[in-house]
């Protein structure tokens, strides 16, 4: 029986090769069917744009087609928890916004936690929140805005409850201005809509739905909440500038993945993202909406949204804010 040992022994290395190149042929062979591109928000919001931008681009780099899916509802919990549900194999992909960072310390169920149950693959776009007001209101500049809040009963417009133009608003009104303006929550358009007409004096808002009304005249910007000026409107302030350093809410747009999907895999999606964001109808999209593309790997993409989730988490807190 002796000599059959290194005969078994032989089959044995055979097979473990055998499964290593097969394991090496399915790593190679993704995606072999087509993807889906979750989308947590509605047709036609900025989400739902960058996502079919990307669509279009990666449908041709990784030769299947890439499906957007709106899955909107619960500040786009029902889309995350979806994707954190479905196999770990990256077939299943989330577009989301800054709102998958804030959405477990605002909401009392979020059903998901972003850096445990999903695996951050390529940031998209980004777009500084913008302060604004009616053109009627007598403040030009932050500390005129600041100094009528003094005397005047003020109100803002936000985007909604909870969103980084809500929080970011209240940081810099009643954390370091210690003034008191009044929260009027709306859908996003409708929040710029609402200064437009005269409805609310001042808003809170991501660029894209105020800078055409900005450029035009309609309304009147005070302040970009980024940590550098935008190209959009190169001549708007920064908040940090205007006596509040390290001052920053933006909006921004990401893709994540369930949390086990094989690093071979989110490599590569990072990969040809970040090739995506620089092709001509991306780009030209972006610019007409006010988007920055931001491409980062993954490790630093991680590091920014476990910052993101720090900041507003504290935040939340702070203020004391909850959706049920």
């Amino acid at each position: 029986m002796k000599p059959l040992l290194p005969l078994l022994r032989s089959f044995k290395t055979l097979f473990a090769a055998a499964a290593l190149a097969g394991s090496f042929s399915s790593q190679a062979a993704y995606p072999d069917k087509p993807v889906k591109l979750v989308v947590a928000f509605a047709p036609g919001s900025s989400t739902d744009i960058v996502a079919r931008l990307l669509a279009d681009q990666l449908t041709v780099a990784l030769g299947q087609t890439v499906v957007v899916e709106n899955k909107p509802g619960a500040g786009g919990n029902i889309a995350t928890q979806m994707v954190m549900g479905s196999p770990a194999d990256g077939h299943t992909l989330l577009i989301h916004s800054v709102a998958v960072a804030v959405n477990p310390s605002l909401f009392a169920n979020a059903g998901y936690d972003t850096l445990r149950d999903l695996a951050p693959v390529a940031m998209a776009a980004v777009t500084p929140n913008l302060l604004y007001v009616h053109p009627s209101v007598k403040a030009n500049n932050l500390a005129e805005v600041l100094a009528l809040a003094k005397t005047d009963k003020l109100s803002y417009a936000s985007s909604g409850n909870g969103t980084t133009t809500h929080l970011g608003a209240e940081w810099l009104f009643r954390s370091l201005a210690k003034v008191d303006i009044t929260h009027v929550p709306f859908q996003p358009a409708a929040a710029t809509n609402a200064v437009v007409s005269g409805q609310v004096p001042i808003a809170s808002t991501s660029m894209p739905p105020a800078v055409p009304f900005a450029k035009s005249g309609k309304v009147r910007p005070i302040a970009v909440m980024s940590v550098k000026r935008s190209p959009a409107l190169p001549d708007v302030p920064t908040v940090a500038e205007l006596g509040y350093p390290g001052f920053e809410a933006n909006t921004w747009f990401a893709i994540f993945a369930p949390a086990k999907v094989p690093v071979e895999v989110l490599d590569r999606l990072n990969a040809e993202i970040n090739k995506a964001l620089t092709a001509k109808p991306v780009t030209e999209r972006f610019e007409s909406l006010s988007l920055e593309a931001q491409r980062l790997d993954r490790p630093a993409m991680r590091r920014y949204v476990e910052g993101e989730v720090a900041k507003w988490g504290k935040l939340v807190k702070d203020i004391g804010v909850k959706v049920e």
